[in-house]
């Protein structure tokens, strides 16, 4: 289990990480989600030993972890690190790269590098030098290098950020499916909600350097406790109590409104194709209103919208 207990970080004056608490049970697999520069990659390197928190402690299986002033070589034994810059041996081959730190001795080496190359679907690039990959190879690499010792935790960077869209949902699934088989717990730091909402049980929502809310990710999603979380996810309404009759505002994606015949009206300014649907932009008291239809809506058009029965 990992645990982190009151962590402070400050580059030079300016305080990254703010009195950061969180316990990560073994085999659950976390999200850490928020805006650009709320402190994302800063925690996963306070976690790995990269950087030295000022305050608090990290603590795994009840160890404290000492830090970057304690260590030459940063890391645990179980911990693995993936950031955005892979360590990666560019002029040997991507066998080579995955089994680099594994002894020739072991009897199914070859058989496990080839295992993990099958779950990062790199098993066709395996006599590739890796300066030859393009970012998104080198990133299937980068993962499958830090899954070759048997890590218990895995810590991940934006790890599909280089891959293209084809790729990233099978990828996602045969990675978080491996990990779960093997018990092996992982905190990845992300921007994209597909990373968060099929694969990860918990998600933390960090904000200006703290953790503003760490909840099961359904619970996270589906009852937001402000506008900043919801809009991590999805377009977000703002919807003043007294539009629908409440006893409260109300925070809700564009799919949780539909037209109606009663609620509040508001002026379609724009409508843009998704694929399945269109997403719809509306104005009412000069506020932005956003829903969805299975059709475009002309500009200029009155529409009622209410809950979604």
């Amino acid at each position: 289990m990992l645990e982190l207990l009151d962590i402070s970080f400050a580059f030079a004056k300016a305080e990254t990480l703010k009195n950061i608490s969180l316990k990560l049970e073994q085999g659950t697999h976390a999200a850490v989600i928020g805006e650009s520069g709320c402190g994302k990659s800063t925690l996963l390197d306070v976690i790995y030993g990269l950087l030295q928190s000022q305050k608090g402690s990290v603590k795994w299986e009840d160890e404290e972890l000492l830090g970057a002033d304690h260590h030459l070589v940063p890391g645990h034994p179980m911990m693995k690190y993936v950031p955005q810059e892979f360590d990666l041996m560019p002029f040997t081959t991507v066998f080579e790269n995955v089994g680099e730190h594994l002894s020739i001795q072991i009897d199914d080496r070859t058989k496990r590098i080839e295992e993990l190359l099958d779950v990062v679907d790199m098993s066709d690039f395996k006599e590739r030098k890796v300066k030859t990959l393009s970012g998104g190879q080198k990133q299937r690499v980068a993962i499958a290098k830090a899954l070759a010792q048997e890590p218990k935790l895995l810590l991940l960077d934006e790890p599909f950020s280089h891959i293209d869209n084809f790729r990233k949902n099978a990828l996602r699934r045969r990675l978080f499916d491996y990990l779960t088989k093997n018990n092996i717990s992982c905190l990845v730091a992300t921007h994209d909600r597909d990373d968060v909402l099929s694969f990860c049980h918990n998600t933390i929502i960090m904000r200006k350097g703290e953790i503003v809310d760490y909840r099961a990710t359904n619970k996270v999603y589906s009852k937001p406790k402000s506008l900043y979380t919801a809009s991590l996810f999805d377009e977000v309404n703002d919807i003043p109590k007294e539009w629908l009759g409440k006893e409260h505002d109300l925070i809700l994606y564009p799919h949780q409104l539909e037209r109606a015949t009663s609620g509040f009206d508001v002026e379609v300014k724009q409508s843009f194709y998704q694929g399945k649907d269109f997403l719809i932009l509306g104005l009412k008291d000069g506020k932005e209103v956003f829903f969805k239809s299975n059709k475009a809506v002309e500009v200029g058009t009155t529409v009622t919208l209410n809950l979604v029965s």
